[in-house]
């Protein structure tokens, strides 16, 4: 069998961890009941899917009734977005949100101003962070959302959810924030932070794709959302669906295993990262993308000069399984719209790489790669000369 590359695309999606994987098998074959239904295999995949509901709010400083299952992130995203604007838009037409969202947020934003919202789009400094006063300003009276990820997906930059929160709550607007990739990582509590509405998913914690939730607050204020999905009823009628019990458990394994971990892999992390960073610092003309510290512990981001970006991923293809920025949009051509709205030049934005390290990732791997990336951005450098 060939040698797989290193895998450093943590941020993309995570393999699924045995322990998770042992706790789901059992609902895949011996309590496979349908939670709906109203017989003894129905109540045991309902039981399993209650303790999960339970260990996910938990996490979060929630309730258990305010965890709502989707299919991850992005539906989570779209139903707690376009569900505030159809259950508020009598209160406002305006929206918030900023230049460096994840696709999940700024697409449904962009549908709602074809339906006649209004979206601000807050600019970031140049290592991608809010200004708390460009927020303030941003504030209308008909303003009914602000949306502002916790963690971003491509520099990992961790944004200051509870002064935003603040905001929010002097000016009694709901604030909502997509923390797919923060769940695990950091510390999150929607009560200390005032968050109203919270996305996240399971598999960019080691855990299974195809499960997600949002939190909805219910309490001080009781958030209201239109249904973007409807049937049967399930999640109290805010997500209609079976659910499917081996995800759900899987997911609340891999949120309990993330949290057990996190201060360990947090410092152990944040050390790999640094290693990586002083190697490929060595390079003239080197750029790191993002907050310094203000960051996701796994995330480096950094951008080389005088090199074409395609070339670089196919020089490493080999060694490292390493993106250029979301996952989500590694296909398209045009340059990463967080890196642009940080004021990277497009030649600076397209010769980036995103290293996402994660719980495999040992220090020998990480000089390899950081190895090969020096080695192939020299030998690219010196074709141009």
């Amino acid at each position: 069998m060939a040698h797989r590359p290193i895998y450093l695309d943590h941020n993309a999606t995570t393999p699924v961890d045995e322990r998770v994987l042992a706790a789901m098998m059992p609902f895949f074959t011996e309590h496979f009941g349908n939670p709906s239904s109203l017989h003894a295999y129905g109540w045991e995949a309902e039981a399993a899917v209650k303790q999960a509901r339970a260990t996910l709010a938990q996490a979060i400083g929630a309730t258990p009734e305010e965890i709502i299952f989707t299919s991850g992130a992005t539906e989570a995203d779209n139903l707690a977005i376009k569900g505030v604007a159809e259950a508020y838009f009598a209160h406002g037409k305006h929206i918030i949100t900023v230049q460096t969202e994840h696709s999940a947020v700024l697409d449904p934003c962009q549908y709602l101003e074809t339906l006649g919202f209004e979206v601000t789009y807050l600019p970031v400094d140049d290592q991608g962070l809010i200004r708390l006063d460009e927020l303030e300003a941003a504030f209308r009276p008909e303003t009914i959302l602000v949306s502002v990820m916790a963690a971003n997906n491509e520099i990992g930059v961790l944004q200051p959810l509870a002064e935003i929160g603040q905001c929010c709550r002097d000016r009694e607007v709901l604030f909502h924030t997509d923390a797919a990739q923060a769940m695990g990582k950091i510390l999150l509590d929607v009560e200390a932070m005032q968050i109203d509405l919270l996305s996240f998913t399971a598999h960019k914690l080691y855990g299974p794709k195809g499960i997600g939730a949002l939190y909805v607050r219910r309490r001080a204020p009781r958030v209201q959302l239109a249904a973007q999905l409807h049937g049967g009823g399930q999640e109290r009628g805010l997500r209609s669906g079976t659910l499917y019990p081996p995800q759900i458990v899987g997911f609340a394994k891999a949120v309990e295993l993330g949290l057990a971990l996190m201060a360990a892999e947090t410092k152990r992390l944040a050390e790999l990262r640094q290693r990586l960073w002083q190697q490929l610092s060595q390079l003239d003309q080197v750029y790191l993308n993002g907050h310094p510290s203000q960051r996701l512990p796994n995330n480096l981001n950094v951008s080389f000069a005088d090199v074409d970006g395609q070339a670089l991923l196919l020089g490493l293809r080999s060694v490292a399984a390493l993106s250029s920025g979301s996952a989500c949009s590694s296909a398209r051509t045009a340059p990463s719209h967080v890196l642009k709205a940080m004021g990277r030049s497009d030649d600076l934005a397209y010769a980036s790489l995103r290293f996402g390290l994660g719980r495999t990732t040992t220090p020998a791997e990480i000089d390899r790669v950081a190895a090969a990336v020096v080695e192939t951005v020299q030998s690219l450098r010196s074709l141009k000369v």
